[in-house]
């Protein structure tokens, strides 16, 4: 059992102000698909707000987590929920890859999807990087500055594997419950055949360092902002 003082409490707690602009980002790109549909009469890229929606689940988890302070206190509600946190987490980062559509559409100038897939993309990414940020903080606390660190390229690399399996073998984070069989079944051949899976095993690496590159960017940034 870990009991939180006040002054911890605020560490964890994420400005009012960002959450207010990651809403009102999050609406600007529902608002450029909006736009998209009813000047192209195509509803191409309606997958981009359950996608988004997708993307915020682990957002608002860490948040609801922040707000009730006894699951972070108590051993067996931080650990069942941030298990549920982990099977979300790769939908903020996943978003990256709707990027790939661009190929594929052409009703619309290629500046504006792009824009638009961006947008959705971006939200995503920073949500993702806040409730990452929620966590790891939470793991400071708990067990030290080189455990959470630790804690953020593993959870990275499994971001990154989710990412592939979502994009390429096309399950999805219900699927630990709707289908676990055949997704267990599809890892452990990936983990017994790992060159003959080097694509997934390459994109992976790629992903994940690019992702934990992203993230202690941003981290660093925000905290050379908040000195300045």
């Amino acid at each position: 059992m870990y009991k939180l003082k006040n002054i911890q409490l605020t560490k964890l707690t994420i400005s009012s102000t960002i959450h207010d602009w990651l809403l009102l980002s999050s609406a600007f790109s529902c608002l450029l698909l909006f736009v998209r549909m009813i000047v192209t009469g195509s509803i191409e890229y309606i997958f981009l707000p359950w996608n988004l929606f997708l993307a915020l689940v682990p957002y608002w988890i860490t948040k609801w987590m922040t707000n009730n302070v006894s699951i972070i206190e108590s051993n067996w509600k931080l650990l069942i929920v941030t298990t549920g946190w982990l099977l979300f987490i790769p939908n903020s980062f996943y978003i990256i890859t709707d990027l790939f559509h661009l190929t594929h559409v052409d009703s619309a100038p290629k500046w504006f999807d792009l824009l638009l897939i961006f947008s959705f993309a971006w939200n995503g990414i920073i949500a993702g990087v806040l409730s990452l940020r929620r966590i790891e903080q939470i793991a400071v606390l708990i067990k030290g500055k080189k455990f959470s660190i630790a804690l953020v390229f593993v959870v990275m690399w499994l971001s990154a594997f989710g990412i592939y399996i979502g994009r390429f073998l096309r399950f999805n984070s219900w699927d630990i419950i709707a289908d676990p069989f055949s997704l267990v079944g599809e890892i452990i051949a990936m983990i017994l055949s790992p060159f003959a899976n080097s694509f997934a095993w390459g994109m992976t690496l790629c992903y994940s360092v690019f992702m934990s590159l992203l993230y202690f960017t941003v981290q660093k940034l925000g905290e050379a902002l908040a000195k300045s």
